[in-house]
């Protein structure tokens, strides 16, 4: 549910061969009340980039308790592959697009189609824009089986030095059935973050402390409109 791509791609990308970039971030979902983990990974090579991304939820006593809300209790996971063969060329931005999202709750989604990386001369400012093809592994059919994609990074934002805006918007096509028989044909998901890097006044600048906003319509089994926000710490490997 993260999916944050942009974790070092504003750097990376305008490096041939890079080192993997990983980090580990901790929230506390305060509208529904529990911890979520999630460990990233970015690598760029010569013919592309890597990155994939694994969620865990904590449920809290309460939610043991619950049935209801036993489902927290899990694990999201996506994995995406870019390949770019013409790096040298006008087109070096644009690149083809892999990708396949799964869940300890249930099957996954195969994607394939292309993405297109805008950037500021410095590489501060990054948006990724994705179009793809979607096939729902064990789901059936949909109407729509596409999947939009935009994710987003500015870097010392407002000018103050280590102050990070980022996130990421899905939209796709589904086939989702509610409890009262209504299906829905699309989900919308976004979610910005802000991150403040801390440890830079204590030396340690792997640290980052703020939290996301997780704006979702028809996701995740809920009806309609939904607003959770989150407090949460980032540690850069």
């Amino acid at each position: 549910m993260k999916k944050l791509l942009v974790i070092a791609a504003a750097v990376l990308a305008s490096v041939q061969f890079a080192a993997a970039q990983t980090n580990l971030q901790t929230f506390y979902d305060l509208g529904r009340g529990y911890a979520t983990t999630t460990v990233e990974m970015f690598k760029g090579d010569k013919w592309g980039n890597t990155f994939f991304f694994i969620d865990h939820y904590y449920p809290t006593s309460a939610d043991r308790n619950n049935p209801a809300r036993s489902a927290i209790n899990g694990s999201y996971y996506e994995i995406e592959r870019a390949l770019n063969f013409w790096s040298d060329s006008a087109l070096k931005d644009l690149s083809l697009h892999l990708e396949y999202d799964g869940s300890t709750w249930g099957n996954g989604v195969f994607c394939a189609g292309a993405n297109y990386f805008f950037h500021s001369q410095d590489y501060k400012n990054t948006l990724n824009l994705y179009l793809m093809y979607e096939k729902m592994n064990g789901f059936g059919t949909t109407d729509l089986p596409l999947k939009f994609t935009a994710v987003w990074g500015l870097q010392d934002l407002f000018g103050l030095q280590g102050l990070r805006f980022s996130g990421f918007l899905d939209a796709w096509g589904n086939n989702t059935v509610y409890l009262d028989g209504s299906k829905t044909g699309f989900s919308i998901l976004t979610e910005p973050q802000l991150w403040y890097n801390v440890g830079q006044f204590f030396g340690c600048e792997n640290l980052h402390i703020g939290g996301e906003v997780e704006l979702s319509y028809n996701f995740a089994g809920n009806k309609g409109f939904m607003c959770n926000p989150c407090i949460g710490t980032k540690w850069v490997f």
